[in-house]
């Protein structure tokens, strides 16, 4: 830090945590203040004398408020570079003090979204004055201290050091790029442009990475309508890193199931998936589904959870459960499970309309969303036609097989998985992974069915499935050897049923 005091601050803020007890030791200190509309009215109620950007600019405020900063005599202030002769030259005869402080923060556009206002309310909420200020002083940061956070605040009791002011000014450009980012994606939600914006807050720092050795950080998304840092954490220590990737890991798949489901995760894969009549039962299932495997791991689930759904599951040691509600009596019994996370999500089951995005060394790859069909009237039968409770697990296997690492394969009866077979780098060890959980877990089987995620590229694997008692297969087809496939179908007196529409996950 050096010795000097600031002089001259501009300042503009919607979030005004702080600000008067920042600013006032300053100006008691002679900090000459300008400042906007709320902003001063908060600081002059404070007992501060604040100058008006007309004062600075010498025109008013007009067009209600959306032309005010928008001047020379205040952006020369702000970018007049310190040792210059020609710009010292320049403010002096126009009578302005350069700014050696700018604190703004921008429009609440975040929280005209969250409200649902209309559009007109949104586009007024667009901030133009702002980020042109920000930047301004963000480029000029050999002389000015920019301040976007409150939290800066601490750190600002005279001139920071070029260090410091350097720090800032990428903090305001960041803040400024995520703003930006926010309003693309609420004007054209489903458009991909040559540049790709992506904005966050920072939801939470993370006690640690997939591994300890490595930091990490939970953000939320601007502009997000509904998403993790909705869910209430009811109870249990605060999620993790590999938490937040078997939540979301969960809920794909239990937001492409039908009627009260339960879905369990372990290490970013399903492990047990069951659909049911209710969800006590959907929960029963789903635990017996591989009752190894979940052993650890985290159980999502549509429907509210009762008592004895409640019941079932603090039988087992769980990382997470997370439901839309859970009800007192599931509370009382879950809280004896001192260490569990449990969290209570009302908008479990709205869809995500976002671009899904991996990063990649020196950028990142987006994508749409995979869309899971149920039955699709474009999906053909080779052998018998299904009968409607065949149909409704082949439909279940396959939303299943659609959430694993691919290579994958799901094996189900009775809208409940019996074996799962994920991330191997063949169909045939996917196939022979699924069916030995299926015979170690469930020996006895009546009406197994099988899906694969993509499609099967030799005969080998339909000897397998015919091996282990499964009748019904259905899968993407698309093989140059499909139909050494279909032959051996038939031969085996196997029914296959094909979607057109392969469902990696990497």
């Amino acid at each position: 830090m050096s010795n000097k005091t600031f002089k001259n601050a501009l300042v503009s803020v919607s979030d005004k945590t702080g600000l008067v007890e920042f600013l006032k030791p300053l100006y008691e200190k002679g900090l000459r203040i300008v400042s906007t509309g709320g902003t001063a009215k908060a600081l002059r109620d404070a007992g501060m004398k604040v100058a008006d950007v007309s004062e600075q600019t010498g025109f008013p405020e007009v067009m209600d408020g959306r032309v005010k900063t928008l001047h020379p005599k205040i952006h020369m202030a702000l970018l007049s570079r310190e040792g210059n002769a020609d710009d010292a030259k320049i403010l002096k005869s126009h009578e302005v003090e350069p700014f050696d402080l700018l604190i703004v923060n921008l429009y609440p556009f975040e929280q005209a979204l969250a409200t649902k206002a209309d559009q007109a309310e949104l586009i007024e909420n667009i901030d133009i004055g702002g980020p042109s200020l920000l930047r301004g002083a963000a480029k000029n940061f050999e002389r000015i201290t920019v301040v976007v956070d409150p939290s800066d605040y601490k750190m600002l009791n005279e001139i920071p050091n070029r260090e410091t002011r350097q720090h800032l000014a990428a903090k305001a450009f960041a803040h400024v790029s995520s703003y930006d980012a926010m309003i693309s994606h609420t004007l054209a939600p489903h458009s991909l442009f040559p540049q790709f914006p992506l904005g966050g807050s920072l939801q939470q720092s993370l006690r640690y990475g997939e591994n300890p050795h490595q930091k990490a950080q939970w953000f939320k998304r601007r502009g997000a309508q509904s998403g993790w840092h909705d869910a209430e954490i009811l109870q249990g220590k605060e999620l993790s890193f590999n938490n937040l990737l078997d939540l979301e890991a969960s809920l794909g798949l239990l937001r492409d199931l039908e009627g009260p489901s339960a879905v369990a995760v372990k290490h970013n894969s399903p492990c047990g998936v069951a659909t049911a009549t209710n969800l006590e039962k959907a929960v029963e299932l789903c635990l017996k589904s591989d009752p190894v495997s979940v052993f650890g791991g985290i159980v999502a689930l549509n429907h509210p959870v009762t008592g004895l759904a409640a019941e079932a599951l603090s039988q087992i040691f769980l990382e997470c459960v997370v439901a839309p509600k859970f009800t007192p009596e599931a509370k009382t019994i879950l809280a004896k499970k001192k260490n569990l996370r449990l969290l209570e999500w009302p908008a479990l089951a709205l869809k995500d309309d976002f671009w899904k995005v991996q990063t990649i060394q020196g950028g990142f790859l987006v994508q749409e969303p995979d869309r899971i069909q149920r039955w699709g009237a474009d999906w053909k039968v080779l052998g018998d036609n299904p009968t409607p409770e065949i149909r409704a697990d082949l439909s279940f296997a396959w939303a299943a097989a659609a959430h694993l690492k691919s290579n994958s394969i799901a094996i189900a009866e009775n809208k409940q998985t019996l074996g799962l077979g994920m991330g191997q780098v063949n169909r045939v060890d996917a196939v022979d992974q699924a069916i030995a959980r299926m015979r170690k877990h469930h020996p006895k089987t009546s009406t197994p069915v099988l899906a694969s995620d993509a499609f099967f590229p030799f005969p080998d694997s339909i000897d397998l499935i015919h091996g282990a008692g499964i009748r019904w297969i259905i899968q993407p087809g698309g093989s140059m050897r499909d139909e050494d496939v279909f032959n051996r179908t038939r031969e085996l007196g196997l029914n296959m049923v094909l979607t057109g529409h392969r469902h990696f996950r990497h």
